[in-house]
């Protein structure tokens, strides 16, 4: 059975750990692999970089990107995940606490999968967090053929 890992690209620190014990709290046993800048994120997805030698066949099964990054925001790597390939078919589901209708625009226009709000209260964000696991990692069906 093929290992279901997510991506968390997410540059602060305390939305990490938030991030992180809410898809623990809700049971999902899953590898998180986090990056914390878009060119981070990029050198993993294409195994150059800092991640050069890397595995490819070890695809995310989706990738859960804040849009407010340093070096490459969100929607610049967004852009290179749907322009290129070997990545345009990965999930993207943006996670960011802008309210601003623009960023959701761009983001839909970009081809994102989806775009949650992070919720403030702590529980709130435990839920949205198990419902996207569940979601993204149990019930959707992912294209048969990711690489190329």
């Amino acid at each position: 059975m093929e290992k279901k890992t997510i991506l968390l690209v997410e540059d602060n620190p305390d939305d990490e750990a938030l991030t992180l014990r809410a898809l623990k709290k809700t049971n999902l046993a899953n590898e998180v692999i986090v990056v914390r800048d878009g060119v981070e994120a990029w050198e993993f997805l294409t195994g150059t970089g800092a991640f050069a030698g890397r595995e490819l066949d070890m695809v995310p099964q989706v990738i859960l990107l804040d849009l407010k990054l340093p070096k490459l925001d969100g929607l610049g790597l967004l852009r290179l995940i749907r322009g290129d390939d070997r990545t345009k078919l990965l999930p993207v589901v943006i996670l960011t606490s802008s309210v601003e209708d623009r960023d959701r625009i761009d983001s839909y226009g970009l081809g994102a999968n989806s775009y949650v709000r992070k919720p403030v209260d702590f529980n709130q964000f435990v839920d949205a967090a198990g419902k996207l696991g569940l979601y993204w990692l149990v019930l959707n069906e992912p294209p048969p053929s990711r690489r190329k």
